[in-house]
Parts: C-alpha cells; sequence; structure tokens
C-alpha cells in the first residue's frame, strides 16, 4: 500500500522583468517533488508580454498549475537602488495572496508555500520545511537593502523590523542594541529552526494554520508597513507561532547587479537528478591579501575552491586587481570580500582581530586560515572532509615549509619552520574568548589561547611560497628592517640570512 503523498501548493503574484522570472521559474522546475504532489498558482500581474508568455508556457509544461491574470495596470519601479511600494501596491497583492489562500483551503492542500518571484530555493527547500514540523515557517534568505549596507535577513523579532531582543519599555543604549542584533545575525547565520516574531515572502503555511484564519488583510488599527506585517500580528493573536528555517538559504535577486550571483547559485545548487543537498560542516576560507594578483593568488585560489564552502578575504590596501581575481577564481563559491583602504599590516595584530571577527560573522563551522602564497600538498583536499567531520578535535595543527624555489625548501638554524606544527585549520566554537597576543608583529594568526580547544597534530604538509622568488625576498627583508630594526618581534639574524647566497635547500617530496 502506498502512503499519501502531501500536497504542497506554491503561489506567487508575479509582476516581474524577464530576465528575473526565466531564473525563477526554473528554480521552481528543480525543486524535488519526491513523495510530494507540487501545484502551483501564479497570479500575472505582468506588464511586460514576455513574463507573461513565460508563465503560459511554464503552465504548459508542468502539470497542476492554475494561471490567473490580474486584468489590473499599476506602476512598480525597481532600479539599482531599490524598490518602490505605494499603499495601493501593497493591497493589492495582499488581496492577490488570500485569493491564494482561498485556493489552497478550497481545495484542501497540506501545505501553502508562498514566495515572492525574485527569490531562487535549493532544490531540497520545500522538503526541508516541511520537516520542521511547524505550522508557519519562512526559509530565510538575505538582502543588502541599499546597495552599500550589510545583508539582513527577511525575518524579525518584534514590531516592523527590530531584530534584537528587547523587553516592552526597556530602554537600550546603542551598544546594547549592537551586541543584540550581532547575537541576532549570528542565529540567523547558524542551521537550524529559530522563532521569530515576523517574516515573510518564502513562507510555508500549514493547513490547520489557513483553516485557523490566517491571512493578509489590513488590520484597520495597525499603521505598520507591509501587508506580511498585519500577516504576522494576525498570526500570533491567533496563537500561531512563526518560525525561521536557515539550513538552506534562499537568494535573492533583489537588483540587477545580483543577477550573476544568481547564476552562480543555481550551478552551484543543481544537485543533478535524484540527488540530495549535501550535508557536512560549512569550511570557511579565511585570508589576508595585498597586492597578490601577480604572485600566486590564482594558484592558491584554483587549489582552495575544490574543497571550500566559502571565502572571506580582507583586501588590506591593494592597488591592483587582487579582489576581481579572488572573484574570478572563485566563481560559484560564496565569497565576502572587505577592503581596507590603508593597509593595517604595520600592526598585524589589528589587521588579524578584524579577520577574526569579519570571519566569524558569516558563522563557519570550520575556519581555514591561509594567506596568499600558501598551499597544501594534494592529498589535503582529499582528507580535509574527514578531518573536520571529526567530533572530537577543534583544532588541526600543520607543518609550514619555507620554499627558496619551485621545487626545494630552506633548512637551516635561521629557517626550520617546518620542525614545529603550527594552527590552521580551526573549529569555530560560538562564545570561546579569544586571548591575541598583542603584538604589532609576529602576532599569530589565530588567539594564543586556542590550544585551550581540543587539537591534533596532522603529518600533511603546507607550502609557502612567499620566498620562492628573489624580488619577493628582497621585499620581504625591507619590510621586516623596517617593521622590525631591533628584531623585537622577531630575529635580526633571520631578517639578515634572507639575503643569504647559498642557502641549505632540500626537494620536497609529494
Amino acid at each position: 500500500m502506498t502512503s499519501k503523498k502531501v500536497r504542497v501548493l506554491v503561489g506567487s503574484p508575479i509582476y516581474q522583468k524577464p530576465h528575473i522570472l526565466q531564473k525563477f521559474l526554473l528554480s521552481l522546475k528543480r525543486l524535488d517533488a519526491e513523495g510530494k504532489e507540487l501545484a502551483y498558482f501564479f497570479i500575472d500581474d505582468n506588464e511586460d508580454e514576455r513574463s507573461s508568455q513565460m508563465l503560459e508556457d511554464f503552465s504548459q509544461e508542468q502539470n497542476n498549475v492554475k494561471l490567473l491574470a490580474s486584468n489590473q495596470s499599476d506602476v512598480y519601479v525597481c532600479n539599482g537602488t531599490t524598490h518602490y511600494w505605494n499603499e495601493n501596491l501593497v493591497w493589492k497583492v495582499a488581496d492577490f495572496k488570500n485569493m491564494i489562500i482561498e485556493h489552497a483551503i478550497k481545495e484542501q492542500y497540506d501545505y501553502l508555500f508562498l514566495i515572492d518571484s525574485d527569490l531562487l530555493l535549493y532544490p531540497q527547500t520545500i522538503n526541508q520545511l516541511i520537516s520542521a514540523n511547524k505550522d508557519i515557517t519562512s526559509n530565510i534568505f538575505w538582502t543588502k537593502w541599499q546597495p552599500d549596507a550589510e545583508e539582513r535577513p527577511q525575518v524579525w523579532l518584534y514590531d516592523e523590523y527590530t531584530q534584537w531582543e528587547i523587553s516592552r519599555g526597556q530602554a537600550l543604549t546603542d551598544s546594547e542594541i549592537n551586541t543584540r542584533y550581532q547575537s541576532f545575525i549570528r542565529q540567523m547565520r547558524t542551521p537550524g529552526v529559530h522563532k521569530v516574531g515576523g517574516l515573510g515572502a518564502c513562507t510555508l503555511i500549514s493547513q490547520k494554520a489557513l483553516k485557523a484564519g490566517v491571512n493578509f488583510n489590513r488590520i484597520e488599527n495597525l499603521t505598520f508597513w507591509g501587508e506580511d506585517r498585519h500577516f504576522c500580528i494576525r498570526a500570533a493573536a491567533l496563537g500561531i507561532s512563526m518560525y525561521v528555517d536557515t539550513h538552506l538559504p534562499a537568494y535573492h535577486i533583489y537588483r540587477d547587479s545580483d543577477l550573476e550571483g544568481a547564476m552562480e547559485f543555481l550551478d552551484r545548487t543543481d544537485m543533478g537528478e535524484g540527488s540530495k543537498v549535501a550535508s557536512h560542516p560549512k569550511l570557511t576560507l579565511s585570508m589576508v591579501m595585498k597586492n597578490e594578483s601577480e604572485r600566486y593568488l590564482r594558484k592558491v585560489l584554483e587549489e582552495i575552491r575544490d574543497y571550500i564552502d566559502e571565502a572571506v578575504i580582507i583586501d588590506d590596501g591593494s592597488t591592483d586587481n587582487s579582489a576581481e581575481v579572488c572573484l574570478e577564481v572563485l566563481k560559484g563559491i560564496p565569497v565576502r570580500i572587505i577592503r581596507n583602504d590603508i593597509s593595517k599590516f604595520s600592526n598585524e595584530i589589528e589587521l588579524r582581530k578584524m579577520q577574526w571577527t569579519e570571519t566569524v560573522k558569516s558563522n563557519p563551522d570550520w575556519i581555514l586560515n591561509l594567506d596568499a602564497d600558501e598551499v597544501f600538498e594534494n592529498r589535503f583536499k582529499d582528507e580535509v572532509r574527514q578531518l573536520i567531520s571529526d567530533q572530537e578535535v577543534d583544532v588541526y595543527c600543520f607543518r609550514l615549509y619555507d620554499f627558496w624555489n619551485e621545487t626545494h625548501y630552506r633548512e637551516d638554524e635561521h629557517w626550520c619552520a617546518h620542525q614545529y606544527y603550527r594552527p590552521f585549520l580551526v573549529r569555530y566554537r560560538e562564545g570561546f574568548e579569544c586571548k591575541w597576543n598583542d603584538r604589532p608583529q609576529h602576532c599569530g594568526r589565530f588567539a594564543e589561547n586556542v590550544f585551550e580547544l581540543p587539537h591534533k597534530l596532522s603529518d600533511i604538509r603546507l607550502k609557502h611560497l612567499g620566498w620562492v622568488k628573489k624580488e619577493d625576498r628582497m621585499a620581504k627583508f625591507k619590510r621586516y628592517r623596517e617593521l622590525d630594526p631591533d628584531g623585537t618581534y622577531g630575529s635580526t639574524e633571520q631578517y639578515q640570512s634572507i639575503l643569504d647566497e647559498k642557502p641549505n635547500l632540500i626537494r620536497f617530496e609529494e
């Protein structure tokens, strides 16, 4: 006896540009329908006939598509900065969503999935939302509401868009607000199902909640902007809690400049027919670079991209196209580049603290801290997933080999880094209090108390290519003499040995 399929109605009022709508519909076609009966209800509010034709084509290609023309005409402006809404548009869309709700109730769907037409989904999104077993659950997505602003999620805790904990009547300082806001953002970056006070745009609603009376009608004695707020307040008044699922973040094409990232998202999440989204710890590359485009950056990133899930890169005052090389080589992988107009390397501890702070904002599971001239030997890519799956280890240490040409590393009394193990791969533990070595040079990449965490030595070797070329060696020699002329933080003898004409070199064998 076969089990009854879960019936899900995917609903969307659509006023959209053709080039964005095409990607939205492609994303819907990829949804995993195993064990489910998927149906669609689109309200065509488009002015562009090409968009309307796309919906018509979709209805011919897919089963169970209900397509309804709105027969209304309104001007809705979207540009490179933001989207402009007015009261009439808001409540028109609210009426459309209510029509979809009525259809879902009448046809007795188990779930209604309301989604805006500028969002792209992982194929397993609906499965994941159903598995949360809640009556109202939004799938998270992130948006820069202004071009130069930081990304923020579409969910909130209180009122119109308050994204920090606060009690009724409580007065908070700006510092307290920022601390609580950052805590909320870290939670939203953590895979899980979290309770919220407001949500929208990408939401799964159970039949139970639909029949209880949730809808987008205007609440007359409420001046909050937007139909989603009225929906959420009504849901809370009905005693229905709301949640956000952060496992599989959707991609928001908020402006045309997001289109390149949209293609990368679709490529990266195309798991193939019948395959599942991989479930493994997220490995984040953390890197500091400055003017590396003509050195080893491309070679290093081409190796690294095979095993990282995202990258956070500090561009420390580059005047070349290093940032563009990162985006080119890591295409299809989420990359966040933080630019320093003025280099901080003369006070390295300030730079390393900044690197840590920016990296943990992405809520990594593991942090791989490499410079732009460092690359592991080949077997690292085959073994790294096994390393970070070990629940008993939080820190992995490796030996660093200073290469003096393409095939040989240096070994003598001044150059023996490869005889010691240093941390390069660390599990992020929220709440771990970092204690830094506050030295302006040679301060270490991680906090000096990192060894309080469970750690392990790995026999996989790390190749440092920064000394291979004579011109690079001379540049480093001059820099060390300028930044540490008395050898306060390093060794003047080692600095001088950089100039040795016949150093002892040993061939590196993979």
